[in-house]
């Protein structure tokens, strides 16, 4: 006679309740942690501080970091005044390239530019690497942003995110 997992009483037995809880934590275990797009974990935005300067901005989500040697910018069809100075990293012991340096929480990196933009507008793209400290490292990424810069004297716009923020049920 084949038992049922419901007894007479129509109550699950102890039994198979402790087997369904252990497969479905099982479950959940072997997804493993829940990652941020890359997107999100290193949200880039450009804001026109006038009409010879630009800031180039990564928002770092917790958990992540963005690696000093792999953050690169250029202008179109402008071009740069200099090379952008970055500021300095913090120094990790990384399980992937050794010691590096990296950023955590804010970058924020003034661009300038060389000669104004025909037209009043520059597209600002920023090539970036990092890795989540879950133990997971995302491909390079590349993001442009196209923002106005202001007339002479006047007061600069509202930054530009490079992937608008979207709501999410779950993050």
């Amino acid at each position: 006679m084949k038992r049922s997992p419901i007894d007479r009483r129509g109550r699950f037995s102890a039994r198979f309740a402790c087997l369904t809880a252990a497969l479905w934590i099982g479950a959940v275990a072997a997804a493993g942690p829940k990652l941020l797009e890359p997107e999100r974990a290193f949200a880039f935005s450009v804001q026109a501080l006038d009409e010879k300067t630009v800031e180039a901005r990564f928002d770092i989500a917790n958990g992540y970091y963005l690696y000093r040697e792999k953050v690169r910018f250029s202008v179109e069809p402008a071009s740069l005044a200099s090379a952008p100075s970055l500021p300095p990293g913090k120094i990790k012991d990384d399980e992937f390239f050794g010691k590096v340096e990296t950023y955590r929480g804010q970058l924020a990196v003034k661009l300038p530019l060389q000669q104004p933009a025909p037209g009043g507008k520059v597209v600002v793209r920023a090539e970036s690497q990092g890795c989540a400290d879950a133990g997971v490292c995302y491909p390079p990424q590349v993001q442009n942003v196209t923002v106005n810069l202001p007339l002479p004297g006047a007061r600069p716009e509202a930054p530009v995110a490079a992937q608008p923020a979207r709501k999410s049920w779950f993050n």
